[in-house]
């Protein structure tokens, strides 16, 4: 990517490219998916299987020092990956989570993120709670009122 991107920008190509790679690998995606512990996923996907991957975005090396909350995101899915785009340091990911590299174009998995399978009632209720994020939100977005549909949703 261009080293003049300012962040934010650099931020969205890399989530739109990983969103188009877990597209094509099964998985139906939601955006800032709140979790029972209050962080929030950047990119939360379900496979048919029922699998959930959460892709944390890493736009900078800045973005990743300072980020001591993504261990948090592990209990809550049953894949981890960073994306990062093409330029980014790789060698600095740990090696026990998986790693995808993103651009506004799409996405490639550079290591698949070890399975870590979840307990059956947390995968359901993590199910349960991604089927009614995505209602929510496409029923906002059809009725105009998006951004009280994220309100009203209380997980």
């Amino acid at each position: 990517m261009p080293a003049d991107l300012i962040r934010p920008e650099r931020t969205r190509l890399i989530r739109l490219g990983a969103g188009k790679l877990l597209y094509a690998m099964g998985f139906a995606c939601l955006e800032e998916v709140t979790l029972a512990n209050g962080r929030r996923a950047d990119v939360m996907g379900i496979d048919s299987k029922g699998a959930l991957a959460i892709v944390e975005i890493k736009s900078c090396l800045e973005d990743f020092a300072v980020d001591a909350k993504w261990q948090d995101y592990m209990p809550f899915c049953d894949q981890f990956y960073f994306a990062v785009d093409p330029d980014f340091p790789q060698e600095i990911i740990p090696e026990d989570v998986g790693l995808l590299i993103a651009d506004g174009y799409g996405g490639a998995v550079l290591r698949a993120a070890p399975a870590n399978p979840l307990a059956p009632a947390r995968r359901k209720a993590l199910t349960l709670h991604f089927a009614r994020l995505a209602a929510f939100r496409l029923h906002g977005a059809r009725n105009g009122v998006a951004a009280e549909a994220e309100i009203m949703f209380a997980g």
